[in-house]
């Protein structure tokens, strides 16, 4: 390999750190309510110039759907590393799913800015985190460790619907079971 071709793939990785260091500064600006959520404090957090951020991302809405769809991506993998008994991962993923839906909140917020509720990278997102997780909901209900006549619909919805509760979320330590998971389970999953 002569060196001109190294050239070129040093430049892909030399882009590719930098496309890291955009989404990762990208997160920690819509994280901070305090700080202003442009294009230009994203460039400055990630330490690049507003020609690159805008080379991998022409637009906000696009940094955001790429922002968004990496947490999907993150939580749709998360249900194929879970372990223990059926109901188990099932519980796991759930909880996997509550802080999902806290870390997300910010960006769809923000999205929803630029679109609309109906704008398909919501609709696709919430068909892959369904099939993520339909087959954690069909194990622990053979296994008889969830109720049968139970859909993933509603169970997301319940751990939504706990995990919006004020403060729970924001108050239980990752490594403990968040108070809500005991309510949320009672007939529903055996925790």
């Amino acid at each position: 390999m002569s060196s001109s071709d190294a050239e070129p793939q040093r430049r892909r990785s030399d882009a590719e750190r930098n496309r890291d260091r955009i989404l990762i500064a990208a997160r920690e600006v819509l994280a901070d309510r305090a700080a202003e959520v442009s294009m230009a404090e994203v460039a400055r957090r990630a330490g690049v110039g507003m020609a690159t951020l805008y080379r991998d991302f022409p637009g906000r809405r696009e940094l955001l759907e790429t922002l968004f769809a990496g947490e999907v991506d993150d939580l749709c993998h998360a249900a194929e590393k879970v372990s223990g008994s059926p109901g188990e991962a099932l519980v796991s993923w759930l909880r996997r799913f509550a802080l999902f839906h806290h870390s997300k909140h910010p960006i769809a917020a923000e999205l929803l800015r630029h679109t609309d509720a109906a704008d398909p990278v919501f609709g696709s997102s919430r068909d892959r985190v369904l099939a993520a997780g339909r087959p954690l909901l069909v194990a622990a209900q053979q296994a008889h460790q969830v109720r049968g006549d139970l859909g993933l619909d509603q169970v997301l919805d319940l751990v939504l619907a706990a995990a919006t509760i004020r403060g729970e979320l924001a108050t239980s330590n990752r490594s403990s079971r968040p108070r809500w998971t005991g309510c949320a389970g009672d007939g529903t999953v055996d925790w």
